[in-house]
């Protein structure tokens, strides 16, 4: 998304064989990275319903997750002792 010169991310929920730039099923977040403070909104529970239902996050978005505490959420609940 965006403009030229002006990037603008969706993260978006996609099966693995449709085209990068192709059909998405869901979107749970954007990325803005030109705001001071590189703003992020995502929807947690969405995404950690994904997870669990064995969803891979690319390695960009896997950092973007890690940095915002939603990996560590996901792996808290996966590991936790019963």
């Amino acid at each position: 998304m965006g403009s030229k010169k002006r990037p603008f991310y969706r993260i978006v929920v996609a099966d693995s064989r449709s085209p990068r730039d192709g059909r998405f099923i869901e979107t749970v977040g954007t990325y803005n990275p030109l705001v001071e403070t590189e703003s992020v909104t995502l929807k947690e529970e969405n995404i950690l319903s994904w997870l669990n239902n064995g969803a891979q996050p690319s390695d960009t978005v896997r950092n973007i997750l890690s940095k915002n505490g939603v990996m560590k959420k996901f792996h808290d609940t996966k590991f936790a002792k019963k």
